[in-house]
């Protein structure tokens, strides 16, 4: 190549380096282009259902948070909070809760949808079912309450919907069916609440005592347990059946209380029955002054520890355990009298008993 031709070369060269450098520089990185965002179908039935049940639920499921004050007689009992769920009941201001979120409470707060917070008062409790109600001070605008449905016809398998604040996250929704339905659930007062809503529906700490809906929106139970052994949700949570709720509430607001139905009796344990041959509950003793004393009922002998009545039917339904009688006189009612079929001696016969609010006594 001679002299010339190399000019040439080294001249285009250098023309082309300054056309790229430019071109660079007139069309600056951007990385990759956005993509485009794919246009989506109209939601689901299902999806739209679930969408229509929290946007009208919600609202009226609020947080409650409690301040439990220390013992100034004990050294190493501090104050604390605590956080539930509560449901809005009617346009007076009450929130239904579980007795265990107010258990012990000096103070309690609620707050709803909107962020707002106000001030509570306990207005009563039903440790036998785990339920309480509170008072609401001095809100702006009340929450429309929860439609109501009814426990007594739900189905396993129907559709079952939870609101709440599960570990202080508020307004979380989880949903699932209902895995059974009968279940006895054990209280802190000793006694058993039957009849409870048993329901895969995630269910956490933090949820108890808000909603269980079913598909139509409607409150069907009171979220109270959950059975886990690390204490988070593990598919088996329970509810207080909204029939009971239903029929506990009002007793709660009118007096603060609810009546304890009993006869005034102790009995044994099913493992006793059991293991004896006993079919039915057992009296060891009746209580001093009480309808079953005056009725005649006999207690063990405890000279003896010959058996004295064993009751096996109330107005001709089985009796196998407490739970029973304790169902059959709660809807008989305090004030009225039931039938009891005993078997003494070897021989049955028919007592009646009147039924007593026994919760005073005790």
């Amino acid at each position: 190549m001679n002299r010339r031709t190399a000019v040439i070369v080294a001249v285009i060269a250098a023309i082309l380096l300054i056309v790229a450098a430019g071109s660079i520089r007139q069309a600056p990185w951007t990385g990759p282009a956005a993509r485009a965002v794919a246009e989506r179908s109209a939601l689901s039935d299902a999806e739209k259902s679930n969408v229509e049940i929290f946007e009208k639920a919600s609202p009226s499921v609020v947080q409650v948070v409690t301040q439990t004050a220390a013992n100034p007689l004990s050294e190493d009992q501090e104050s604390g909070s605590a956080s539930g769920t509560g449901i809005v009941w009617d346009n007076d201001g009450h929130v239904v809760t579980n007795n265990h979120v107010v258990q012990n409470a000096s103070q309690v707060a609620i707050r709803f949808a909107s962020g707002e917070a106000v001030r509570a008062e306990i207005v009563g409790t039903a440790p036998n079912y785990d339920l309480a109600v509170l008072r609401i001070r001095n809100a702006r605008k009340l929450p429309p309450p929860l439609a109501l449905g009814s426990s007594a016809d739900l189905k396993v398998g129907q559709f079952a919907y939870a609101i709440g604040n599960p570990f202080g996250l508020d307004q979380s929704m989880s949903s699932g069916i209902i895995s059974a339905l009968k279940r006895r659930l054990p209280t802190s007062s000793g006694r058993e609440i039957s009849n409870v809503i048993q329901t895969d529906t995630a269910i956490n700490p933090g949820n108890s005592g808000g909603p269980l809906l079913d598909s139509a929106g409607r409150l069907i139970g009171v979220t109270t347990a959950i059975l886990s052994p690390s204490g988070s949700y593990a598919g088996i949570g329970f509810a207080i059946p909204v029939d009971i709720v239903n029929r506990v509430v009002p007793e709660l607001i009118r007096n603060g209380r609810v009546p304890t139905p009993g006869i005034g009796i102790v009995t044994a344990n099913e493992a006793v029955a059991t293991r004896i041959g006993a079919e039915g509950l057992i009296i060891v003793r009746t209580t001093q002054g009480s309808p079953a004393e005056r009725a005649g009922l006999r207690g063990v002998d405890m000279s003896t520890g010959e058996l004295g009545d064993v009751i096996t039917a109330v107005d001709g339904k089985p009796v196998r355990r407490l739970s029973d009688l304790a169902d059959q006189l709660e809807q008989i009612g305090v004030g009225k009298k039931v039938r009891l079929t005993v078997s003494r001696d070897g021989s049955a016969r028919d007592v009646e008993v009147a039924v007593a609010d026994i919760g005073r006594t005790q």
